[in-house]
């Protein structure tokens, strides 16, 4: 599901924030910065979030003109790289941000790293991320001519990815409750697809007024924001740097 730029232009500065002090001490990128990532549960976040953001990294090395069984292999070998290596005293607090440490990073390994194809084949043997179904989107994905930069597709790649993530939260919230029927239906609202139904069909659907489908709707939206922030949290080191990621993700979005 591919959701419509202006269903987050909302989350602005002035939005609440639900991701206080105390809840973000546990995110996955703060959890890894504020260990150096030698702790279980530093180690054990880096991996989460290394299998969760390997989309724009892929993207980026195959923008750059690798063939994809290459593009894999740097792929995993990148990872492969961070995760042994857990260097991260070169991240300012300041700008602690997971989508700009691992461009840098990438590009350093790969202006650099890759000179040794022993240190890039799959982590040394290892396949740390499943990439065996990606050559299904490599056709629609770099074969444009109206191709984004490397950098611009990256960016992209890495908001649709925390998106992915809040839709996913949303879909498994919306199994456990009674009206999971109502809130897969309305779900489909956020996104830009061209054939989404109407509040009004949703209401016909399920024999309720387009108003209390409204109210429904505007509750939905509600935690589809927080689950959004929480995301976006989970990449950065400060809860100060959440507002200025978010308007990187609508940028991205409409790029």
């Amino acid at each position: 599901m591919s959701v419509a730029p202006d269903n987050v232009t909302s989350l602005n500065a002035t939005s609440p924030a639900s991701v206080g002090p105390a809840a973000f001490t546990t995110t996955h990128w703060s959890v890894v910065l504020e260990a150096r990532g030698e702790s279980p549960a530093a180690q054990e976040a880096l991996e989460n979030l290394c299998r969760t953001y390997w989309r724009p990294i892929y993207s980026f090395v195959r923008r750059e003109g690798v063939r994809p069984e290459e593009a894999k292999d740097v792929t995993q070998g990148f990872f492969a790289l961070i995760l042994e290596r857990k260097d991260f005293h070169s991240v300012r607090q300041e700008k602690g941000r997971l989508r700009s440490f691992l461009l840098a990073s990438l590009k350093h390994f790969m202006a650099n790293e890759r000179r040794d194809a022993a240190a890039i084949k799959r982590g040394g043997g290892r396949t740390l991320i499943p990439l065996d179904w990606i050559e299904s989107e490599d056709s629609t994905e770099f074969d444009r001519s109206d191709m984004l930069s490397a950098d611009l597709l990256y960016d992209r790649r890495w908001a649709f990815t925390v998106l992915d993530r809040v839709f996913a939260r949303l879909r498994e919230e919306s199994q456990r409750l009674a009206n999971a029927p109502l809130l897969e239906r309305l779900n489909t609202l956020l996104s830009d697809e061209p054939d989404r139904p109407s509040q009004a069909e949703i209401g016909l659907e399920f024999g309720m007024t387009e108003n209390a489908v409204k109210q429904a709707f505007h509750r939905l939206r509600q935690r589809y924001r927080q689950l959004l922030r929480e995301e976006v949290a989970h990449t950065v080191a400060t809860p100060a740097e959440i507002e200025d990621e978010l308007r990187h993700l609508i940028a991205a979005l409409r790029s």
